[in-house]
């Protein structure tokens, strides 16, 4: 089969298409022949080394949706024929992947592959971040960054759902009014304004309840600033790198949290990967959660839709298709 690994960590050009061994399925295991996936930021910090890889070589990506081909002794989850989405397995930037059968949600009949390989890793991101990391509550106000990335997109309408008051950050006004059709109640253009400014100007020096930070470094000292008391940073991305190191006490000018949260940590068990991954994907389905999905790519042309994406050009989901 085709799959784009690395032998060394670098640049996009690090990326190399080519013929590795098929994978066979072992205990509690099953193999998915991959119809679409799913490029995240997580990725890009992999091939460069921010993220630690367990070996090398390794092969790119931790999101898809497929079809189950074989399933080993053990499994009940999934069964072959099955159409399946998933996230959090490594080595989705395959024609096939070795997943543990318990991290594959099965789809909504009807939700095709694509719109899974969009929704499942970001749309399980805004959840936990909106109902779990800080449950947004009605009338609290909240800011989002990168407002029309694939993630700020899904956040935006599930905080909306909750009755939350969203400012958002982009960089354009083409990506304003993208975030504006989410729902964003006001959005501010970073490269003309000084969001925490507008935010305090906004909310008459109160500050909003919480930042969900995608960001990182060039966002983190005004997200800080934006807080209002007690209020909480949830810095979850590091897309223009990680914010320098800080003194704890910092967090001391009005009694803020800081937490760095990872899906992983949200998605422990079955039953809470079922819940979070059935309310995504039913969503979808329905038509109450709307994807944006802005390029597809070829898989192997991962090198240049990782260079989109760092070059934050991009608005929505990217996919790859092998």
């Amino acid at each position: 089969m085709k799959a784009v690994q690395i032998d060394s960590h670098g640049g996009p050009e690090a990326l190399n298409y080519r013929d590795v061994p098929d994978p066979t399925p072992g205990i509690g295991e099953a193999v998915v022949d991959i119809q679409a996936v799913g490029v995240n930021f997580t990725d890009t910090y992999s091939r460069a080394g921010v993220n630690p890889v367990a070996a090398l070589p390794w092969t790119c990506g931790v999101e898809a949706a497929g079809v189950v081909r074989s399933v080993g002794t053990g499994v009940t989850e999934v069964s072959p024929g099955d159409e399946v989405a998933f996230c959090t397995v490594p080595g989705t930037y395959a024609e096939q992947v070795l997943a543990p059968a318990w991290r594959l949600i099965k789809r909504p009949s009807g939700l095709d592959a694509k719109s899974g390989a969009a929704a499942i890793l970001q749309g399980m991101t805004a959840h936990y971040l909106c109902h779990s990391t800080y449950a947004v509550q009605k009338g609290d106000k909240v800011l989002v960054h990168a407002g029309a990335g694939g993630t700020g997109l899904l956040l935006t309408q599930m905080v909306k759902k909750l009755g939350g008051y969203v400012f958002s950050t982009v960089s354009t006004e083409e990506k304003a009014e993208l975030s504006r059709g989410a729902g964003a109640d006001q959005v501010i253009i970073y490269t003309q304004q000084d969001f925490a400014e507008e935010i305090k100007k906004a909310t008459n020096g109160e500050g909003v309840q919480v930042v969900y930070d995608s960001v990182g470094k060039t966002t983190f000292e005004q997200s800080l600033n934006s807080l209002g008391r007690r209020g909480h940073l949830v810095l979850y991305g590091a897309a223009s790198g990680p914010p320098a190191d800080i003194n704890p006490g910092i967090l001391g000018r009005g009694s803020l949290s800081l937490t760095r949260p990872g899906l992983g940590d949200y998605t422990t068990t079955r039953e809470e990967l079922e819940k979070r991954s059935g309310d995504v994907l039913g969503w979808v389905k329905s038509g109450e959660l709307k994807l944006r999905v802005e390029h597809v790519f070829q898989l192997s042309d991962a090198a240049e839709a990782h260079r989109q994406l760092e070059g934050r050009a991009t608005t929505g989901k990217l996919l790859l298709i092998p």
